[in-house]
């Protein structure tokens, strides 16, 4: 497989590639996280994805790989994003609680003027917590970059998750199997 172009300083997205041995390196520009209000909301982080990977095939000289991704957290009709600091954080985490919601992760993977891209959705439940576990979660991990308030690969996961329905490395942030079968299938 050629080394791909990952469109993301995503540590978690930098780690799932890293763990399915997929050659990668990484080019970031910044865009605005910005999409049109009458986007159906699994179509968001999709559109989003494919701006990271337009900015950064603008960017190259050669007809290379890029992949991009976005992630959501939506509970009912909301999207909630990231945290603007503590008590926000812990504001959001109290409204996951005891609740169901969908971590969404929208993929663009393109090459030259082709493209591939998918929605993964993944259904989270939430124990019931309490204010003290929600607030020990956000001192010590401190979750402002990530969407929703917290990551399951990390203590919140471990004791507040009740269930999962869907792909687990969707909710770290890339639903790496199915890349690797669209990276297989489709561009190599």
């Amino acid at each position: 497989m050629e080394k791909i172009i990952l469109a993301s300083q995503s540590p978690r997205r930098k780690q799932l590639l890293e763990w399915a041995e997929i050659p990668f390196e990484i080019l970031v520009k910044e865009t605005a996280e910005i999409f049109p209000s009458d986007l159906a909301i699994e179509e968001v982080p999709v559109f989003i994805a494919r701006e990271k990977a337009l900015v950064i095939q603008h960017e190259l000289k050669e007809k290379r790989v890029v992949l991009a991704a976005d992630t959501i957290v939506v509970l009912g009709t909301s999207i909630i994003g990231k945290p603007r600091d503590r008590e926000d954080a812990i504001a959001i985490l109290s409204q996951l609680s005891g609740q169901t919601h969908q971590v969404i992760t929208g993929v663009v993977i393109r090459k030259g003027t082709t493209e591939w891209s998918f929605a993964d959705i993944t259904q989270v439940e939430f124990h019931t917590l309490t204010l003290e576990q929600i607030e020990y979660y956000v001192d010590q991990y401190k979750p402002y970059d990530k969407a929703g308030a917290y990551a399951i690969q990390e203590w919140i996961g471990v004791v507040g998750i009740h269930s999962i329905r869907g792909d687990f490395y969707n909710v770290m942030g890339l639903p790496v199997s199915r890349v690797i079968q669209t990276l297989q299938n489709q561009v190599f």
